[in-house]
């Protein structure tokens, strides 16, 4: 098993996530969980290209300060939604290291952590996603509520996802 933190990044961790704070504590939680019990973290992070203020270099492209990698975790790039593509390298490293289950948390619930789910899946992972470990903001389409519930009470659950409690998630990382 590893813990998929994805772009967890300064331009879009803040208040206007849903519920934020749930989120960031439950993220935090998982984090410290997995590093006391040898749980490897990988880390990926969005980069929207030169000039966009949300690429490399970019104060909005680094990792929120409350989740930094340690020196020896993994960090991939990606320039797309799903984590899985073949352009970060992500989903080579995972099968060359035989890993089967990804407990999966970040943003943003209705772009990149919808795509990588249900690119995982495709790929035979099992993906889990601990609740509240997700978020998204208000679109002109849906609510930020409305985006978290429909991905994880809905669309993922039995279909590309386990969806579990934070207390099955923790049970699952100090399991390994």
């Amino acid at each position: 098993m590893v813990l998929l933190v994805v772009d967890t990044q300064n331009g879009i961790t803040d208040n206007r996530l849903y519920e934020f704070e749930k989120v960031k504590r439950n993220i935090k939680l998982l984090i410290e969980t997995a590093r006391q019990n040898g749980v490897e973290i990988i880390y990926v992070q969005h980069d929207d290209g030169p000039g966009t203020g949300f690429t490399k270099g970019d104060e909005a492209y680094e990792i929120y300060g409350e989740f930094k990698p340690k020196v020896n975790e993994k960090i991939f790039c990606k320039t797309v939604n799903s984590s899985f593509h073949v352009s970060t390298g992500l989903l080579a490293y995972l099968q060359e290291r035989e890993e089967k289950q990804i407990l999966i948390v970040g943003l943003q619930t209705d772009f990149c952590i919808d795509a990588t789910i249900k690119s995982g899946f495709e790929h035979g992972f099992d993906m889990i996603v601990p609740e509240y470990t997700n978020s998204t903001f208000d679109n002109k389409y849906f609510s930020k509520e409305a985006a978290y519930k429909y991905y994880n009470n809905f669309m993922w659950p039995d279909r590309y996802a386990r969806c579990i409690t934070m207390k099955d998630a923790l049970e699952m990382l100090g399991n390994k």
